[in-house]
């Protein structure tokens, strides 16, 4: 589904990714992994069209979208969770929610109920403001906010960060229904080790703006989380 080769990208004269290679297969979930600093969130931006590329291919569908807006990613099927959540603190969840929906156009702009059926605490707040959730409310607004788009694939930067146990755990299995029973397509970056096996069928590493590793979560081994992973 999404095709990155040879992605180079630069902050000023800073060179930041370097020959990234990166494939993300249809119905496929990819967990993003290294340390940090290690440009994880920065490729996350580049493929959502915040960042611009340098040089090297990338490809959606088929489709090269390395020169379209980034709002026009959104259009095409691509949901993006940022890290940090970046929810409107003053806005209401309702309200929060609608923003998600501008994306689709003037007659799509009605929340779909299987974003309650996933989330149900947001539907008991939905008149509440954003700033007045807790860390994990907020996220799952953020999330609830990128489905409200329909997206063929869903990008997340580091879902469970400063969130309670419970709702990591329930933000897992929420992945999990949505890319197993779903078939939605995810690509999520994740410092956490039991997390990432958990939800992730794949690994991609990263280490100083570089892939340096990738395959099935099951040949994660104990060298590669030494070597590239462990603090």
């Amino acid at each position: 589904m999404l095709n990155i080769k040879a992605l180079n990208q630069f902050y000023g004269e800073s060179h930041t990714l370097w020959d990234v290679n990166l494939d993300v297969p249809d119905g496929s979930c990819v967990c993003l992994m290294g340390r940090n600093g290690v440009g994880k969130t920065t490729l996350l931006k580049t493929i959502m069209g915040l960042l611009p590329i340098k040089s090297g291919a990338m490809e959606y569908c088929g489709q090269s979208i390395a020169n379209i807006a980034a709002e026009q990613r959104a259009r095409i099927g691509v949901g993006y969770v940022p890290q940090g959540r970046e929810i409107f603190p003053l806005l209401t969840v309702e309200e929060n929610l609608q923003i998600g929906l501008s994306a689709l156009g003037k007659n799509k702009r009605r929340i779909a109920s299987r974003i309650f059926e996933l989330f149900p605490v947001l539907k008991e707040m939905l008149g509440r403001r954003g700033g007045d959730l807790s860390g994990g409310q907020q996220q799952q607004l953020a999330i609830g906010r990128a489905l409200t788009l329909d997206p063929k694939m869903l990008i997340l930067d580091e879902p469970t960060e400063g969130i309670q146990p419970n709702i990591v755990h329930e933000i897992g299995s929420i992945i999990m229904q949505l890319n197993q029973q779903d078939n939605m397509t995810v690509l999520l970056v994740e410092q956490k080790l039991p997390f990432a096996r958990r939800v992730g069928k794949q690994f991609v590493i990263m280490d100083k703006g570089r892939s340096m590793a990738s395959g099935a979560m099951s040949e994660l081994t104990d060298g590669l989380i030494q070597q590239y992973l462990t603090v």
